[in-house]
Parts: structure tokens; sequence; C-alpha cells
């Protein structure tokens, strides 16, 4: 399996990207975007064309500002077949706005709400952020990295993993202790708040999941949601859909947590925090040879929150399935 996350950055440090991403999946960064104002308060970044190594079925967009300014953005690829550009096809729109309507799909590709995907292996690709904001300027003037993760899905590599590395002291939090009524459904705010807490940008978690709840699908797990929440903390961040283990021990050996989104049915995963899941997000914290050291916040106290899988239980009911992760980090 191959991953690439192709960015653009601003306000970064040049080998910044060096040290938060896996060698495996780092492509140069590439030029500045095209910045268009479309409306009041709206801007359209249009980003160069990225090529994959290799032809990508399965695209991750993410965009982290730091900067405390509230802003809406929205997501749209275009895939370059047989020599012509695609319609763009847009996500969600994230935060509060409404965004001129897009297809949701059209012959080259299907957004699926955070994501994109393709039944038939895509090249060149084109991204670009519809955001709005009442500070349109100041927003662009902050710090931020856009990245897009293109993976081609095909069949994981065998390994065997030989790495150990030291629980990263990443404070606990049960989700299970927050009110009833969402207590189920918070995995991702919560998991974000423990990498938060880890990078001394603890929040209230309250306020945090109801900065990434999605009103109009009743959900806190969309994916940029949760990173541009961090990065309106102070904490930078970008989705990738890792390839294989190696990508996410180089991570945990650089001291950067991965919170994980996994997929498995009752029996799938020894020891878990809850029997079955559609999707839940972990925080892995750490290795040792063939375990994975994790943050499980569906534990019923942070006590039980620290614990750990069997890294082949892992690969399956993530790598093999989802795959994603998000990866959180201090500029």
């Amino acid at each position: 399996m191959f991953t690439d996350l192709f960015a653009a950055v601003s306000g970064f440090h040049a080998d910044a990207l060096r040290e938060v991403v896996p060698p495996a999946c780092r492509r140069p960064s590439s030029g500045p975007p095209l910045v268009t104002a479309v409306g009041v308060g709206e801007v359209l970044l249009e980003f160069p064309e990225w090529r994959p190594r290799v032809p990508v079925r399965h695209l991750v967009p993410s965009l982290s500002v730091l900067a405390d300014i509230d802003y809406a953005m929205r997501f749209e690829v275009s895939a370059k077949i047989g020599g012509t550009w695609s319609p763009w096809v847009g996500t969600v729109g994230i935060g509060l706005a409404e965004f001129p309507s897009l297809p949701a799909a059209t012959d080259a590709l299907a957004s699926e709400v955070d994501l994109f995907t393709s039944a038939a292996p895509l090249g060149p690709l084109r991204l670009r952020i519809r955001l709005r904001t009442a500070a349109p300027s100041a927003l662009l003037a902050a710090p931020w990295i856009a990245t897009l993760s293109a993976c081609d899905l095909d069949p994981l590599a065998l390994e065997r993993s030989t790495v150990s590395t030291p629980r990263l002291p990443v404070p606990a939090r049960s989700q299970m202790v927050e009110p009833a009524e969402i207590a189920r459904r918070i995995c991702s705010p919560t998991s974000v708040a423990m990498v938060l807490d880890y990078w001394g940008a603890g929040p209230a978690l309250g306020p945090l999941a109801a900065e990434i709840f999605h009103a109009g699908l009743d959900s806190y797990g969309v994916w940029p949601a949760a990173i541009r929440a961090a990065g309106r903390r102070g904490v930078a961040g970008y989705l990738l859909r890792f390839p294989d283990w190696a990508s996410a021990a180089w991570c945990l050996e650089r001291k950067l947590p991965v919170i994980a989104s996994l997929r498995y049915a009752e029996g799938e995963l020894t020891g878990a925090a809850i029997a079955e899941t559609a999707g839940h997000l972990v925080v892995f914290t750490g290795a040792e040879a063939d375990d994975v050291l994790v943050n499980d916040p569906a534990a019923a106290t942070a006590a039980e929150v620290p614990r750990r899988y069997r890294l082949a239980e892992i690969r399956r009911v993530w790598l093999d399935r989802a795959g994603v992760g998000y990866v959180l980090f201090r500029r």
C-alpha cells in the first residue's frame, strides 16, 4: 500500500514536515495556493496540481490554522482523467456557513462526508479549500498547513515490528464520565483532548466537543473538524491514511501520539473497552514488540483508559479498514 501526503504550508519553518510526517508518506511541499475572493468574507484557496507516485483511490483532506479565529470550510477535489479535469466534488461543510452546492459524486470521484473515493485509480489531483470567516486576511496571515492524503488502497505489505517505544505521557480521559446524552458519542473529541493535554493545551472537553460537533450530520466524528479545533487551540495537525504499522511506529518514536480510527466486530480486539464498534477513536501512545500501548477513551474511568492491544489485531481493525489517523504536533 502507498500513501502520499501532499502539503502546503505557510508560517512554518522549512523542515517542519520532515519532523512530523513519516518518510514513507512524505512528499515535497507545494507552492502557495491561488487565493481568490469569491464573496463577502469568503475566499477560495486553489493548490497546484499534485501527482501521486502511483494511481490512488482514497483521498483525505485537512486544514489546520493556528489562530483562535472562527471559520467555516469545505474541501473540493478534481482529478485529471484522460487529459481533462473532472468537475469539482465537495465534502460536507465544516463550521457555520452555507456554501454553493457541488455534486457529491461524478464519474471520477465520490465524496463520503469528509473524504473522497474512486472506483478507478486516479493520477493528477487538484485540491481547493473554500473558507468563510469574518476575518479572512487575519486567517490567512496565521500559520497554516493544508494536506491531502492520497492512498492506492492496495493490500498491506507483510511486516514484522521490532519497534518498542516507551508509553508517551498522554493524560488519560474517559468519555464515559461525561453527560449521558453524549458520553458514548464523543470518542473523537475525547481523544483530541488527551493529545492536546499532552501538548500543554488541555481544553475543557465540553466546549471542544461542541466545536467538533457537526449539527447537519449529528456527528462528533467528522475528521477535519477535529484538526480544525486543535489548530484553534494552537496545536497543528493533519490526517493520514496510514499505509503500514512502520509509519505509525515512526511517529511514536518521535513522541507523536497517533489518534486512530478503528472498526471491529465482537471478539476482534482482545480486551477492548467496548465490545464492538462501527467507528471508534483511540490514542496510540507507544509500542512493545507485539503490543500497542493505547489510551482508549471508552474505558469506564480514567484509570482504565491506558491499556494494551495486540499489534496483529490493531493491524486488522485499523490498517485493514479505515486506516486513518490524526497526527497533532507543536509548531
